[in-house]
């Protein structure tokens, strides 16, 4: 064979596994958007579901619920949506985002955090409209946001807050970092952050509880394994997780 055929016959032979190669299919993959407060329980639940369907990769992507509505309205691509509370998850179903119906599968309530040894001695929700106490909250169009409106509804208080943040981890980053006296984040939150905070219970919280529900979504490319994964978070295995993060049952 003449150098010119043998060059021939390699360049074939490369296009010939390329072509193989390119011919596989891909890993699947379930790309799930989750409301901020379920980052640590939904990181530990996908890794699960990964051990549990081998050769799966579950893609997280955490924001505020409202935030993640939005994203899927603009286009976004992802095959499970789970919001920390029921109105996010009904602007999702009325866009037409959703299939199915959602299913309800933790509850959450919100406490007070503040720096360690709480130095502006905040006892309560009252004492959040103190003056000289800065205190940082949701924006009233994510979860955590409503659920500071509902509170002061029923108790009659109005806080000033000095900062209104997206998500309920960048509140609690704010306390954290020391620029804020005090936060209003989830109980799950607060517990995640262990020692950096000091957290003060309130009876207030009890008339804003949020429920999360979980729904695969109508445009999803994996909808075997999206309803695998809605149905992990649903099951006693996902129920044992929430519940040790300090979520309640639904």
């Amino acid at each position: 064979m003449t150098r010119r055929r043998r060059a021939a016959a390699v360049l074939v032979s490369a296009a010939a596994l390329a072509g193989c190669s390119s011919s596989q299919p891909d890993s699947p993959t379930v790309t799930v958007f989750a409301a901020a407060s379920l980052k640590p329980t939904f990181t530990e639940l996908g890794a699960v579901f990964e051990r549990e369907n081998p050769g799966t990769t579950v893609t997280l992507n955490f924001a505020g619920s409202s935030d993640l509505v939005a994203q899927l309205a603009q286009g976004a691509a992802a095959d499970v949506l789970a919001t920390a509370d029921t109105r996010t998850m009904a602007t999702a179903v009325d866009a037409g985002l959703v299939s199915g119906a959602p299913v309800a599968f933790a509850g959450n309530v919100l406490t007070i955090v503040t720096p360690p040894g709480n130095p502006k001695t905040v006892k309560g929700f009252a004492d959040l409209a103190a003056p000289g106490v800065q205190v940082v909250v949701c924006a009233a169009q994510v979860p955590c946001g409503s659920a500071t409106e509902r509170i002061e509804q029923a108790s009659g208080i109005t806080l000033t807050p000095v900062s209104e943040e997206n998500t309920v981890t960048d509140v609690l980053g704010k306390v954290t970092s020391g620029q804020a006296d005090a936060g209003l984040v989830y109980v799950t939150d607060a517990r995640a952050a262990g020692d950096k905070v000091q957290t003060v219970p309130f009876a207030e919280a009890e008339s804003a509880v949020n429920t999360y529900p979980i729904g695969v979504l109508a445009e999803s490319a994996n909808q075997s394994d999206a309803r695998r994964f809605v149905d992990l978070v649903t099951g006693p295995q996902g129920q044992k997780t929430l519940a040790a993060a300090g979520f309640t049952a639904p």
